[in-house]
């Protein structure tokens, strides 16, 4: 299943069987989803099936947590008394390192700061049989890709863009904590039976077109619920002109229209990725399996959308929320039109939606085509790498110097300021200012927590060739900039390879896995502790329905996960129970007053946070 992992195992024949039950007893053509979604059923041959209505009863092949969210799970899995995890499971540190100054200080003080957490996390891996990825290795979506994802696999992840996954044809679904520790004790997992959206993809990409293009598109057609209850799926001819890695940026963001998770069919790319980062024997299992890791032919969606990447353009999506879509082309008058603040004020690049090697590559050669011209960003220039293999192997072939000496800034291998953690100091909080990003959400203050910040969400490619411009007024496509020496200067389009030709680098090992031996192993939490709280068992439930319960709040417009409990820093609390409560809906619009963080004290009768 997965190098780490030497004696867990891929049950291939188990999906084919279950397929086998379900088309005989549904009489019909089965989506890709479908066919990886009813293989992994607890119970094939008695499962109701209907799409959106039944609830399914599923055996995932593997859990992967997030640091934040893993500390609130691991405490519940303790408290069920189980000595190791029924499925493979693995906790990843990504979200508690603020981003600042750069990588190698920041990191330190995230390990100083937080070195109770990482602490109790890596003591309760090893006792518990998890896999830990330490602080450095990288944004747990990247290092899943790297390690663990493989074709036809389904995989549950506690954080909302583990459907990045789908880019080696896994369905990979962000779960709740509660739904990990779940699967984790070896209770089955249950889902709503979710509907089937097909995007038919034909043509080619080429030119200044990413895959980046591809989800903003969807998400500008389906809109932030579009998706809901549903399993977004990719087929058509186009899907072979798509890197891995970059079909993993398309599903990444697919959480970002409301998507249970997203889907790609094997291709050949996926083939060429799972060579490339050390599983072959994965590789020749998963092309031999193909014919269930596409769709029947004559399977029926629920709902069909078709795009030609041979016409599509590029798009940039904003501000304050990931479907409000504007094509390039028309972007410099929509920003006048709009009034957006026209000066660049940031350029981030990376995070877990881009940050593979084709899109580090095909970065780099727009900044060095600039640079040679004797460009530097007039933006300030932020890049993320995805993992600490990504790190490395950009760090060899010369990538991260040429940000480098283009003026950007290198920050560690995690979230950063993608989800908030960013100690900016160039905006006071409520200076209207723009920034752009090749990240997946943009809602209001989700980058650096100040609400009027307009947040632009683009591909890596877009975003650097911006910086050098500075402006919403700049298209890098037909625009040209004036060089030092006062010649002008027009970018050619980006060019970049799919997979490092030398190889990857590994770079530093970050993992720790499960010894042997765990009997000795003891968790210790301070009772005094504000990060930590052990939680104590509820009491037993007295059969009776709970009634008359007072509404706290009934929430007006958008509810995702930023808006019930936003992260930032409010991520330290996530492994106390008490503490985090207090970061409940609190960035969501009471219904009552139209108020974010303010609703009626049901004793008192008072507006209050």
């Amino acid at each position: 299943m997965s190098p780490h992992e030497p004696n867990r195992y891929i049950n291939y024949q188990r999906i084919e069987d279950n397929i086998d039950i379900v088309r005989k007893r549904l009489g019909r053509p089965l989506t890709l989803s479908e066919k990886i979604i009813y293989g992994h059923l607890d119970n094939a041959a008695e499962q109701d099936i209907q799409r959106g209505v039944s609830y399914l009863q599923l055996r995932p092949d593997r859990v992967v947590c997030q640091d934040a969210t893993a500390q609130m799970a691991l405490l519940q899995f303790m408290s069920a008394g189980i000595p190791d995890v029924a499925v493979p499971s693995s906790v990843h540190c990504d979200h508690l390192i603020l981003g600042e100054n750069g990588a190698d200080s920041d990191l330190a003080r995230a390990k100083d700061v937080n070195k109770e957490v990482y602490d109790f996390l890596a003591t309760t891996c090893a006792k518990y049989n998890l896999g830990f990825w330490g602080p450095g290795s990288g944004i747990i979506h990247q290092i899943v890709i790297e390690n663990y994802a493989f074709p036809g696999a389904l995989i549950i992840g506690t954080d909302s863009h583990t459907p990045n996954g789908g880019g080696l044809g896994a369905a990979a679904i962000g779960v709740g904590g509660a739904d990990a520790v779940d699967v984790m004790a070896g209770i089955p997992w249950e889902l709503k039976c979710p509907k089937a959206i097909g995007i038919k993809l034909t043509g080619r990409l080429n030119g200044w077109t990413s895959p980046k293009d591809i989800i903003l598109e969807v998400a500008g057609i389906l809109t932030v619920k579009g998706g809901t209850g549903a399993i977004v799926e990719y087929f058509g001819s186009g899907v072979d002109s798509v890197s891995a890695t970059g079909m993993g940026t398309v599903c990444n963001m697919g959480a970002e229209i409301g998507a249970t998770t997203s889907v790609f069919p094997f291709t050949e790319s996926m083939h060429r990725y799972l060579v490339s980062t050390g599983r072959p024997e994965i590789a020749d299992a998963s092309r031999a399996f193909a014919h269930n890791l596409r769709a029947d032919e004559n399977a029926k969606y629920d709902e069909v959308v078709e795009i030609n990447l041979s016409e599509l353009e590029p798009r940039i999506n904003g501000p304050f929320t990931p479907d409000l879509m504007t094509p390039l082309v028309k972007f410099k008058d929509t920003a006048k039109e709009k009034n957006w603040p026209e000066s660049i004020s940031a350029c981030l690049i990376g995070s877990c939606t881009n940050s593979s090697y084709e899109d580090m590559s095909r970065a780099a050669s727009l900044a060095k085509e600039a640079l040679d011209a004797g460009l530097k960003v007039k933006s300030e220039f932020i890049v993320t790498p995805g993992s600490e293999q990504i790190r490395a192997t950009t760090e060899r072939d010369g990538m991260l110097e040429i940000f480098r000496q283009a003026g950007g800034k290198i920050l560690a291998n995690a979230c950063g300021p993608c989800i908030g953690q960013w100690a900016r100091h160039d905006v006071k909080k409520g200076d209207r200012n723009t920034i752009l990003t090749s990240y997946n959400r943009n809602f209001t203050g989700r980058n650096d927590g100040n609400p009027a910040t307009h947040g632009f969400v683009a591909s890596p490619e877009l975003v650097t060739a911006m910086a050098f411009g500075g402006s919403t007024s700049f298209n890098p496509i037909t625009d040209t900039l004036t060089t030092p020496d006062g010649k002008p200067f027009k970018f050619t389009p980006p060019n970049g390879a799919e997979l490092p030709a030398r190889g990857f680098d590994a770079g530093r090992d970050t993992y720790q896995a499960p010894p042997a031996d765990r009997s000795q192993i003891s968790v210790k939490v301070s009772p005094e502790s504000q990060r930590l709280q052990l939680l104590k068992p509820f009491t037993p439930w007295n059969g009776k329905d709970v009634e008359n319960v007072p509404v706290l709040i009934k929430v007006k417009g958008k509810c995702t996960t930023d808006h019930i409990s936003m992260a930032g820093p409010w991520l330290k609390y996530r492994g106390h129970l008490d503490n985090i409560s207090n970061n409940m809906l609190i960035g969501a619009t009471n219904i009552e007053n139209g108020e974010a963080n303010k609703v009626r004290n049901q004793v008192t009768g008072e507006f209050d946070a």
